[in-house]
């Protein structure tokens, strides 16, 4: 896969001279605690190394003060790099002139921020479009794309409103439009949703996720400090710590294998059932052919036991337990199966099946041809998210025996 964003051992320094002791102490492995104490300079990156695929969503994670805006800025050189490499679909960002700085800014990269930066004056067609003129696109072109970009995101009976007459929600999705219609290679989302209400901010989460599945493909570089948005959002997730990342990996990879004490502080907190996907926890079926004989089979299911009854094509059709195929024996399994079973794709969250596995009934995942390929029983999955809270605890008591050990 194409990369579209590469940052390469990128430090940035904040602070009279940079590029002096500061930078040294910081390439020495010194701390940001003590470089700051030592030099009064500030390290807002140290050594940030990390590759955004060409139409993936990658996250920024961190808590304030962590450097998650500030490697943003370093990619449309907002900040500039103290030592480092920053590529952009293969140009290098930090060798620009002032004029090829413009240039990629205006044609490369979008960005929409947390605080909306609307015009107040400006109608919200014109605010959306504003972008479109800098870069001297007609006025018939521009407004045709900007209400494309304001139907994209649900507001284009409000083209002719003011920002003042919209809610916070309304303003964050002017916003978003205004980097749609753009139609910029690459997308730069930095808190784009922290100050919507939670509700809100969901649907904003799922607009621009089936927004990127049905219509932009863009690369996206979000930027938030909820783990749980990160994990809902990101294809790939980049936790970050004092200037430094931390871990980089897919949202079960964060979650069910926490690098440190600190990203499993944050796991804890995860609503794992919004997360985890089906393909997750599912197990190999162990079907029955709906015409098999309840006599061949009642041998081979333990008590308590479910098996899924597959027709001709391999399609989940029914479901039998040991105590149904007590009760006959030269019938067919089909007589005697309930019909009544949830059939749901790999790729489903755990949390969309949580009501039909309370019962106690399996589940049955099928591929995009209704194929039976897995099925997800209760035990497993309660057994996995008790798993992953475990593993977390038990790095944290780790790291913090190791310290302990050390003092």
């Amino acid at each position: 896969m194409t990369t579209s964003i590469k940052l390469s051992n990128v430090y940035k320094i904040f602070g009279a001279r940079p590029k002096g002791r500061a930078l040294t102490m910081a390439k020495t492995g010194v701390g940001k605690d003590d470089v700051q104490l030592a030099t009064d300079h500030v390290i807002g990156l140290h050594d940030v190394s990390f590759e955004v695929a060409d139409g993936e969503v990658f996250v920024i994670m961190g808590l304030s003060g962590s450097g998650k805006s500030t490697a943003v800025r370093c990619v449309n050189r907002l900040h500039e790099v103290t030592d480092g490499s920053v590529m952009v679909d293969g140009v290098e960002v930090t060798e620009l002139k002032k004029k090829e700085l413009e240039a990629f800014r205006r044609d490369k990269i979008g960005m929409v921020f947390q605080h909306f930066a609307l015009f107040p004056h400006c109608t919200v067609v014109d605010n959306v479009s504003y972008g479109l003129k800098v870069r001297g696109i007609t006025t018939g072109e521009r407004r045709k794309r900007a209400y494309e970009a304001l139907e994209m995101v649900g507001l284009e009976r409000y083209g002719q409103s003011y920002p003042r007459q919209l809610s916070g929600g309304m303003q964050q999705r002017v916003g978003l439009a205004r980097a749609l219609a753009a139609d910029l290679d690459i997308l730069l989302m930095d808190e784009a949703f922290s100050a919507l209400d939670p509700l809100i901010r969901r649907q904003m989460q799922d607009e621009l996720l089936s927004m990127q599945d049905e219509i932009l493909h863009k690369t996206i570089l979000f930027i938030t400090h909820d783990l749980n948005e990160a994990l809902r959002v990101g294809d790939r997730v980049c936790i970050m710590k004092d200037g430094a990342v931390v871990q980089i990996g897919t949202p079960e990879e964060i979650l069910r294998d926490p690098s440190s004490a600190y990203v499993a502080e944050f796991v804890k907190d995860v609503d794992q059932g919004r997360v985890l996907h089906v393909g997750a926890v599912m197990v190999p079926p162990r079907p029955i052919r709906v015409s098999t004989p309840v006599s061949g089979v009642q041998a081979e299911i333990g008590a308590g036991e479910f098996r899924f009854c597959i027709d001709a094509g391999d399609h989940p059709v029914g479901l039998v337990s040991s105590e149904q195929l007590g009760l006959v024996v030269q019938q067919p399994v089909e007589s005697v199966m309930s019909t009544d079973i949830c059939t749901v794709a790999e790729g489903t969250p755990l949390v969309d099946i949580y009501e039909i596995i309370s019962t106690g009934q399996p589940v049955a995942v099928v591929d995009d041809r209704g194929r039976l390929i897995g099925q997800v029983n209760a035990l497993d999955l309660l057994a996995e998210l008790g798993e992953i809270e475990s593993k977390a605890s038990q790095i944290q008591a780790a790291e913090a025996s190791s310290v302990g050990g050390r003092s």
